[in-house]
């Protein structure tokens, strides 16, 4: 029995728990002389009840299935076909892998012929574990559920141990995101204290030329000079995409909420919104085989020299086009959040529509579109598969939009892909350019807290 069916099983019972503990909970209520003890309602007994049932076996399941494998192993090994495995550690190693491969059925045949004779120890183990662990499991379930259960009396708090175990269980699901970030931010900090170890912290921050080196060269020359990277994500993703982005998405989100018929804005906006579940690769080829050979061919019109195929402009246009949803939806959102009174005033005092939407909807809103602005350029900066396809690799310093160029995230990605040694200042580099675009993020977000803070104080 595999492990899904095994905790779809112990969920099947938790639910038979749920049943019985309800049904012994009701009994209780309906007598008269415990109704006036009864502390909580019957449901909260039955999840009582559940709870003792599912939680423990699903623990030891869990703690079971991380010991197994060397319980396993430990018992192939003290088998007689044991016996004949080399003594060489990374060759015996590689034996039992191949038979616990076959054993699990992940694989077919052996390269190896001791491999053979240890498949079936593995598969004995296997299936002894397996079953072993199966019924303990059941057995948890039976016994924590039958003891919860004789526990349930009239006056169990049972609906303030769930309330408890729910508050518990909320607390660790909201700390996962900052634990996830905390481990993230770590991890960068301990690699880009590596690299800078290696390569000088103002040769990277303010350097010009951006030719990463497993070694220096004989002058001490790095290139690791990560201004055009830097000048690269600026100039594509929170210049020209945010060109594109913040006015149409604004103006869609003004013409939907205040201009716009309702049966129109009910078919319009899901279809605006399509636009942020379109995959990258798709606006990448989009950019690559479209966008980008028509602004070449229009900069070569009207005279300007060296434009590239590979383009910055390509990449922001499109990248604006993907991220319009963003600025749109928040935009909308907060416009349609704000209080009628406040536009209805401003019309009463002779102000016209425009005028309205100018002075007080969207001051009011603003808050919600820095949100979505902020979010739209968090995910611009982010973006790889457009840069890769529309932008180009080459890290270059210049303002020309028709002009090949690169972004951080680009470039980590080409660090880290393929066979990289992790003690090499090439790849390192990857996290400390990782560490930085982490930082701006941080500071962005800051900035844009402020400004909420701000305007939220002035119109609440």
């Amino acid at each position: 029995m595999t492990g899904s069916i095994l905790f779809l099983l112990i969920v099947i019972l938790g639910a038979l728990a749920w049943f019985f503990g309800k049904a012994k909970a009701a009994s209780f209520a309906s007598s008269a002389d415990s109704r006036s003890l009864v502390h909580s309602r019957p449901n909260y007994h039955g999840w009582y009840v559940a709870l003792w049932a599912i939680v423990p076996a699903t623990v030891f399941l869990i703690v079971w299935n991380l010991v197994t494998p060397g319980l396993v192993t430990e018992t192939a090994l003290s088998s007689p076909a044991a016996q004949q495995l080399p003594q060489d550690a990374f060759t015996r190693g590689s034996i039992l892998s191949e038979a616990r491969a076959i054993a699990q059925g992940q694989q077919d045949q052996a390269f190896n012929p001791l491999s053979e004779t240890m498949v079936e120890p593995y598969r004995a183990a296997i299936s002894w574990y397996q079953t072993l662990g199966m019924v303990a499991a059941l057995l948890l379930v039976f016994a924590c559920g039958v003891f919860s259960w004789l526990r349930l009396k009239p006056e169990l708090r049972a609906r303030t141990k769930i309330e408890r175990v729910t508050m518990i269980t909320l607390l660790l699901a909201s700390l996962i995101a900052t634990i996830t970030t905390v481990g993230i931010f770590v991890s960068l900090i301990f690699e880009s204290v590596r690299f800078f170890s290696m390569v000088s912290p103002l040769d990277f921050l303010f350097g010009t030329e951006w030719n990463p080196k497993a070694v220096a060269g004989p002058r001490g020359e790095t290139g690791f000079g990560a201004i055009p990277l830097f000048w690269g994500t600026v100039f594509i993703g929170a210049i020209i995409a945010m060109i594109v982005a913040i006015p149409l998405g604004l103006m869609s989100a003004i013409y939907l909420t205040q201009y716009a018929p309702a049966n129109f804005r009910q078919w319009m906006k899901p279809i605006l919104e399509i636009l942020a579940g379109v995959p990258t690769v798709v606006y990448g080829y989009f950019a690559a085989l479209t966008v980008a050979p028509a602004l070449r061919d229009f900069a070569v019109s009207i005279g300007i020299s060296g434009a590239s195929s590979e383009s910055a402009l390509a990449a922001g246009v499109v990248m604006g086009i993907m991220i319009i949803p963003f600025v749109s939806s928040m935009a909308d959102d907060s416009i349609a959040a704000v209080p009628s009174a406040m536009r209805d005033g401003s019309l009463a005092m002779g102000a016209t529509k425009s005028e309205t939407i100018k002075k007080v909807l969207i001051p009011a809103a603003l808050p919600g579109v820095v949100g979505g602005v902020l979010l739209a350029v968090s995910r611009a900066i982010g973006e790889t598969m457009i840069v890769v396809m529309a932008a180009g690799l080459a890290a270059n310093m210049t303002a020309n939009p028709f002009s090949s160029v690169t972004t951080v995230t680009t470039q980590i990605v080409k660090l880290l892909t393929g066979d990289q040694e992790f003690d090499s200042p090439k790849t390192l580099a990857a996290f400390a350019l990782g560490l930085v675009l982490f930082i701006v993020t941080l500071l962005l977000n800051l900035i844009a807290l402020r400004v909420v803070k701000k305007y939220r104080e002035a119109y609440e």
